[in-house]
């Protein structure tokens, strides 16, 4: 198990250009498709977790994965797969940066990898709204921060994601304890 999560992020790290969102794409594919290692509700979760807490959002992920499946051990293996072939590309290509920076045809690449990462990111964002609760508070907590991201990209205004994501965490509390307060004197 321990060498099959390595592999697997391995895979996933080697494969994947941009940032943790892109990865996000091959991670389900692995994770809950494939291997069955989480569901898509614990991945969705996984996902909010791992944007909230401190480092790389693919490293958060592949540590909780790990450390799901085998504990200590497998986050460690999870982590380093999915680290090692970001530190070897990265160390080959500054050994080789001034050619590689300056290669028209690697900067048209980068341009395709680009459109390809940005709709990776999308379609996996599609996929998991529909497998969240059609409730109001959290389409409305949706739609709320859609816009707003929107409207600050419109206007080249800075929205901070963290401020975002701690007002949706303080609206889920309050809504789910105004729930509770009011089936508990519902139940009186």
């Amino acid at each position: 198990m321990l060498f099959s999560l390595f592999i697997n992020f391995f895979k996933i790290g080697l494969f994947t250009f941009g940032d943790g969102y892109a990865m996000i794409a091959q991670i389900r594919e692995e994770v809950v498709a494939k291997r069955n290692w989480l569901t898509e509700d614990e991945l969705i979760e996984v996902i909010a977790i791992a944007e909230s807490t401190p480092g790389p959002l693919a490293i958060n992920l592949a540590t909780f994965v790990g450390y799901k499946q085998r504990g200590f051990r497998g986050s460690l293996a999870a982590t380093l797969g999915v680290c090692i072939p970001s530190v070897i590309i990265i160390f080959v290509i500054s050994l080789f940066f001034d050619a590689f920076i300056a290669n028209k045809y690697v900067a048209y690449a980068f341009v395709g990898i680009k459109c390809a990462v940005a709709f990776l990111i999308l379609t996996t964002g599609i996929s998991m709204m529909k497998t969240l609760d059609r409730k109001k508070i959290p389409v409305l907590v949706f739609v709320v921060t859609f816009i707003i991201m929107v409207i600050g990209e419109l206007l080249s205004k800075s929205v901070n994601a963290i401020l975002l994501i701690l007002a949706g965490g303080i609206i889920g509390i309050f809504c789910t304890s105004f729930k509770r307060i009011r089936k508990e004197d519902a139940d009186k």
